[in-house]
């Protein structure tokens, strides 16, 4: 008889939104920092300049803001779990949306408008509604779990172009490492390995053997800013491992062939 397919996981859609909107603040306040100098480098980031990755974050939040003021979409396509798969064909429309959001108006203008029309959207709108996406209709409440990624990934990006000390919103952090969790779980499903991010995320994938008590004999553990670093291309599996910031034991454990989910 085959395992119950497990339910998707949920999320306190009142929690995501302070999470999100309190990440972005933290992005916000980093940004009035940068002279022109900083915003000059490279941000790691494709080509683009810590000026353009900023716009990009601007548009994260700005974005929404418009999908909430348009009509609702009928049915939702897209689980928060499935969006990390569904990213790579718009790269270059939204690099377009981004250098479009630049040319609009400075940064901090355009962070304290994001932000205003943000919030403001969030608090008219309830986790059910269906937003009409570019990448397929998704609830408000899954597709508010995806900004918690595009933040705390952004933010990483920020802090290592910049070596600004910008923080990082442990509710964000926490919905970030579970969501990119449970897709390697949708893009590898099984239970032959254990995989381990503590606090906050533990998925079983990987065909093969099941565990079923006792120790696990394939366990990846790792810490909840490596793996996202991993699951989006910023580093890679050997890196890792080199640098002792995965742990991974058993034939199966090796999840170089599984990754990037997102880059």
């Amino acid at each position: 008889m085959p395992p119950a397919k497990k339910k998707p996981r949920t999320y306190d859609h009142a929690r995501t939104r302070t999470a999100v909107l309190a990440q972005f603040g933290h992005v916000r306040d980093a940004v009035r920092e940068l002279d022109a100098e900083r915003l000059a480098l490279p941000s790691g980031v494709g080509d683009w300049s810590v000026a353009e990755l900023a716009a990009h974050i601007a548009w994260i939040a700005d974005s929404l803001a418009g999908g909430l003021a348009r009509p609702p979409a009928a049915v939702a396509e897209l689980s928060a779990a499935e969006w990390p798969f569904a990213t790579a064909s718009l790269a270059g429309k939204i690099a377009e949306a981004a250098k479009e959001t630049l040319e609009g108006a400075p940064l901090a203008e355009l962070y304290d408008r994001a932000g205003a029309r943000l919030a403001e959207a969030l608090d008219a709108n309830p986790g059910s509604r269906v937003l009409d996406l570019w990448i397929g209709d998704m609830t408000l409440a899954d597709f508010l779990v995806t900004r918690t990624v595009e933040l705390v990934v952004h933010t990483d990006d920020l802090r290592r172009a910049t070596g600004l000390d910008i923080p990082v919103d442990r509710q964000a952090l926490a919905a970030c490492t579970r969501l990119l969790a449970d897709a390697l779980a949708l893009k590898a499903p099984g239970g032959a390995v254990e995989f381990r991010v503590p606090p906050f995320a533990v998925v079983q994938c990987v065909e093969g053997p099941r565990h079923t008590r006792g120790t696990p004999p394939n366990v990846v553990e790792t810490d909840p800013l490596t793996w996202i670093r991993l699951a989006t291309g910023r580093t890679n599996w050997a890196e890792a491992l080199d640098g002792a910031r995965v742990r991974a034991s058993g034939e199966r454990a090796d999840l170089s062939g599984l990754l990037p989910l997102m880059s």
